[in-house]
């Protein structure tokens, strides 16, 4: 056998980022409380589940100030994780226009977000504002899980259906930890796994892109 070692390099990689926000235990109890009585006042996006509560997607517009904290910090959170993926400069950082849209979802036990993926966006991020305790029988209780689509055709054997990470096939979970956001490509199919515990699972979603100094943009959402 040749004795030189391999050079074996990721390739097709997908970013998925875990951003902490600042003061998130001082101000996540705000803003359950305040989501929690819009949710009672009523004004929901059409929906078909009860168990899952989500609003309208101008949360980002509100005047209330835990909501105008929450949307600094959210913008400077994913900022962080373009930053981290790209080579920008400071400067050509700075000069790129975010366009965003977001709202909140309420989950009860046994309630869930179906899959989806989202057109003309860039980015997502999921803000979590509270969390119940993990199931004791379902590992996977309220998890965001991401979808694997691209080894989906591959052929499985005994050589690479257990390769380490970051080559292993499949799918990813993360459990939404409050205080946290998660930012990944709004292009990967998602979802919020069913909820097998007592308490309701609170977060914030963002669709993010960004406006280039010489470019036109997107009409609204």
């Amino acid at each position: 056998m040749n004795g030189t070692a391999p050079t074996v390099v990721p390739i097709l990689a997908t970013p998925f980022g875990v951003v902490p926000l600042p003061d998130a235990a001082a101000q996540n109890p705000a803003l359950a409380e305040l989501f929690t009585a819009r949710m009672r006042r009523g004004g929901a996006a059409p929906q078909n589940d009860p168990l899952c509560y989500r609003s309208r997607d101008d949360l980002l517009e509100w005047p209330e100030d835990p909501v105008r904290r929450l949307t600094t910090s959210i913008f400077r959170g994913i900022h962080s994780v373009v930053n981290a993926v790209n080579d920008f400069t400071a400067a050509q950082l700075n000069s790129l226009t975010m366009q965003a849209r977001g709202w909140f979802t309420i989950i009860a036990p046994d309630g869930r977000v179906p899959s989806t993926s989202y057109p003309l966006t860039a980015w997502c991020g999921i803000y979590c504002v509270a969390a119940p305790e993990p199931s004791a029988t379902r590992c996977d209780s309220g998890v965001l899980r991401l979808y694997e689509s691209r080894l989906g055709t591959m052929f499985a054997d005994a050589t690479n259906a257990t390769m380490r990470v970051p080559f292993t096939p499949g799918h990813y979970a993360w459990r939404p930890v409050p205080g946290q956001m998660a930012v990944f490509p709004a292009s990967i199919t998602h979802e919020i796994a069913l909820i097998r515990s007592p308490g309701q699972l609170v977060l914030v979603t963002v669709r993010v892109r960004f406006v280039g100094p010489s470019q036109q943009g997107l009409s609204r959402w």
